[in-house]
């Protein structure tokens, strides 16, 4: 059974910084594609980037661009999601995600596997 666990998440001022990190276990992670997923009070859940099974490709929706980076250690089987600059857009719940068939900007559907979520909450 593949488990994915976030941790990370909290209070944070606009402009501050904050490191998500996620541990999978079960499975074997380095043919997972990995992303992570947001959701706002009120709102869809959205990707906010994705990286591929070998680490080499990340893809992010255009609002994180240049402030959020993500990747991912497969010895360790962890995937993390720095985040900087961070605005009170940005507050939501985020997911860690694992897919065996996504790419780039799959949608959620296309995720086998989740974890709880995480709140982060971008406030002055």
């Amino acid at each position: 059974q593949v488990q994915l666990v976030e941790s990370g998440g909290g209070l944070v001022q606009p402009g501050g910084s904050l490191r998500l990190s996620c541990a999978v276990s079960g499975g074997t992670f380095s043919n997972y594609y990995m992303a992570w997923f947001r959701q706002a009070p009120g709102k869809e859940r959205e990707f906010v980037g994705g990286i591929s099974r070998s680490g080499v490709f990340t893809f992010y929706r255009d609002s994180v661009k240049g402030r959020f980076t993500i990747s991912r250690d497969n010895a360790k089987n962890t995937v993390l999601l720095q985040m900087s600059g961070l605005k009170p857009e940005d507050t939501a719940v985020y997911y860690c995600a694992g897919s065996r068939a996504a790419t780039g900007y799959s949608g959620s559907s296309e995720y086998d596997y989740w974890g709880q979520g995480t709140q982060v909450t971008v406030s002055s």
